[in-house]
């Protein structure tokens, strides 16, 4: 049950913050590879970027020792999983887990920023399922 105090509020859109080792680098896969532009950066040399595509925003922060995880730091719904699949592809994007239609609604596939990042990008299915985030 939800604390009572919380009744009321509103959240938004949320924006995940994913730590780099090469700030250009992973702009660079960001921009070329998956059609984000660059909306804020700060510090010289830069040490946070925003970047955005359509609703999505992702915050990057220069972390010299970081080291990626196993599990993905992101979940970005498209409206065509397959094409964004073939241009990643295509632009020789590290994919994690091949394009695949999913039980719980998604055509969805898993792939790697060069940082070693994953980035699960799916498209919702029009079959009526429910995808654990609209739960």
């Amino acid at each position: 049950m939800a604390d009572s105090s919380l009744r009321g509020i509103t959240f938004g859109r949320a924006a995940p913050g994913v730590a780099v080792r090469d700030m250009r680098q992973a702009h660079d896969f960001y921009v070329h590879v998956l059609g984000f532009r660059c909306v804020f950066r700060n510090g010289d040399p830069v040490g946070f970027m925003v970047l955005k595509n359509g609703d999505a925003e992702i915050h990057l922060s220069r972390k010299a020792d970081h080291r990626p995880s196993t599990v993905n730091v992101m979940h970005i719904f498209v409206s065509d999983a397959a094409a964004l699949y073939a241009h990643c592809e295509a632009q020789g994007g590290r994919i994690i887990k091949r394009l695949a239609d999913k039980d719980y609604g998604q055509r969805a596939f898993v792939l790697a920023d060069p940082d070693g990042n994953r980035i699960d990008i799916g498209e919702r299915r029009g079959d009526g399922s429910e995808s654990p985030a609209d739960r």
